[in-house]
């Protein structure tokens, strides 16, 4: 008889399971611990950040500390045998100087002057190229352009431009009947502030548009399309929709233009060097010119000053910036 294949009467034999990996852990690169912060790593890091350290403490909270003591000492170029201690009396010549008073007006008339154009000015040119059109990519290289340029060299341009005799600004201005007879802008106590004021409006127009244009690339464009149904005008919708988006941006942008603008030089002496009368100085312009005549004291007084002027936009910076991350988080 054929043999005939018995069938098994037993269990089933079970599969075998495979054991679950283990989760990989998530403190440490590839299931790896958390690497503990020890002495070693410690002293590692610190020897990367000396080289670092030592630089800016050389180069700047060295002379920073150096030139803070000239303040309260008497510090002459032309009498360096008496450098005695004096105390308060380089800021009380400071106060007391003639020209102290015109020297304030004119950093406040800087300050304000620039702002609130440049603002205006570089919010109308954001909205306009935020919307979509041919060679907007160019119009944008030639608008940012400026702000690549050096404020010295702004400066010399606009002294050529505002030159009484074969100045541009001139020549426009009689061809299209304005004046009948040539301007002497920089030299006029009373227009030389004005043309150093229209040319910064001119350089510092780019930041603001700059900035604001990126923040206008994060509003959603279904707020304005729902704006839109709802019958909003540009008006309102620029009001109740645009300027509350970006609200943080445009307040961190014009406090750190306003100490950008509070301590620029470069394009007031490139101009007019702070003349005629001292009536085109501002604050850091001044104490230049008191460090070129030598006082060193006296104008170490007047840069503390402006640190404290500038501290006291800086906190208002901190401020807002952290306001800035709260809203982000």
């Amino acid at each position: 008889m054929p043999a005939t294949s018995a069938t098994t009467t037993g269990p089933k034999t079970s599969r075998p399971v495979r054991k679950q990996a283990a989760p990989r852990a998530r403190n440490g690169p590839r299931g790896g611990r958390k690497r503990e912060f020890t002495t070693r790593r410690g002293l590692l890091i610190a020897a990367f950040m000396a080289p670092a350290a030592i630089f800016v403490a050389v180069f700047t909270y060295y002379p920073m500390i150096a030139g803070s003591q000239m303040a309260f000492r008497h510090w002459d170029l032309n009498d360096l045998t008496d450098t005695s201690w004096v105390g308060l009396d380089n800021f009380y010549r400071v106060f007391s100087d003639p020209n102290w008073g015109t020297v304030l007006g004119n950093t406040g008339a800087w300050v304000i002057g620039s702002i609130v154009p440049q603002l205006v000015i570089g919010f109308a040119l954001a909205l306009w190229l935020r919307r979509r059109f041919r060679f907007r990519g160019v119009y944008q290289a030639l608008i940012f352009f400026p702000w690549a340029i050096s404020g010295f060299l702004i400066g010399i341009l606009f002294r050529w431009m505002f030159n009484s005799e074969f100045g541009v600004v001139n020549d426009l201005l009689q061809k299209a009947g304005l004046i009948d007879e040539p301007v002497a802008w920089l030299a006029d106590p009373h227009k030389a502030m004005i043309a150093v004021l229209i040319a910064n409006i001119w350089y510092g127009v780019t930041f603001f548009a700059i900035m604001i244009l990126a923040a206008l690339q994060s509003v959603p464009d279904e707020l304005y399309e729902a704006a839109a149904l709802d019958g909003a005008g540009k008006a309102r919708t620029l009001f109740q929709i645009t300027i509350p988006y970006i609200r943080v941006t445009l307040v961190l942008t014009v406090l750190l233009r306003v100490i950008w603008i509070f301590n620029f030089p470069d394009l007031i002496f490139g101009m007019t060097g702070g003349g005629p009368s001292n009536q085109t100085h501002i604050v850091t312009t001044w104490m230049i010119k008191i460090t070129q005549q030598g006082d060193y004291g006296k104008a170490s007084a007047l840069g503390l000053l402006v640190v404290a002027g500038l501290l006291l936009f800086t906190v208002f910076f901190l401020l807002a910036t952290r306001e800035k991350r709260e809203v982000r988080s």
